[in-house]
């Protein structure tokens, strides 16, 4: 697409007569695109300190430039246009990152607050992490998941008598870890 630099915004394109139109030089958009990202990119990212979101910001400013290039090669600074475009582009998001946030915050203070772990809770998830891996999935599916020893076994696909087996050696572990642990801690 080329069209000729220099041409007021208010005049139409025919104004210009033809040994004018000789003189101007002619510029395309991809000239302009590739003149002039960069440094759009650079001031928008020192605005938003996202290079990620400064280059999308000026992408989408420079696709808009592109729907309105027959009109915006006339102005007297067409990356004028496009920076503005950009500018209001950004603070729009700050304002709907704005608008977002206030609204997860008021929905946080609605929110009931959840208590933090006990000590009892914090010492049966240390010793919990003590234990050997089958250990402690035997232990966990069958006291927290309430599933039997049959389901356990079929669900690790070893024998019934395995499951009891790391079942005492998890409890036995787990109650040696625990009486270690018991200053502090309330009845386990």
């Amino acid at each position: 697409m080329t069209a000729v630099m220099g041409a007021r915004a208010n005049e139409p394109p025919g104004t210009l007569g033809a040994t004018d139109r000789l003189l101007q030089p002619a510029i395309t958009f991809d000239d302009f695109y590739h003149a002039h990202f960069r440094a759009v990119t650079t001031q928008l990212c020192a605005y938003t300190g996202d290079l990620g979101q400064a280059q999308d910001l000026a992408q989408e400013a420079f696709c808009r430039a592109l729907a309105r290039w027959d009109r915006l090669v006339r102005y007297d600074d067409p990356v004028a246009w496009v920076r503005q475009v950009a500018w209001n582009l950004a603070r729009s998001r700050w304002r709907r990152l704005r608008i977002a946030r206030n609204h997860l915050l008021r929905q946080r203070q609605t929110e009931a607050e959840v208590a933090g772990p006990t000590p009892d809770r914090v010492a049966i998830d240390a010793a919990l992490a003590k234990l050997p891996a089958n250990h402690r999935r035997a232990v966990v599916l069958h006291y927290l998941a309430d599933l039997s020893v049959n389901q356990i076994a079929a669900q690790e696909g070893v024998a019934e008598g395995t499951v009891k087996s790391w079942l005492h050696r998890g409890r036995t572990a787990l109650a040696g870890l625990l009486d270690e642990n018991t200053e502090g801690v309330c009845d386990v």
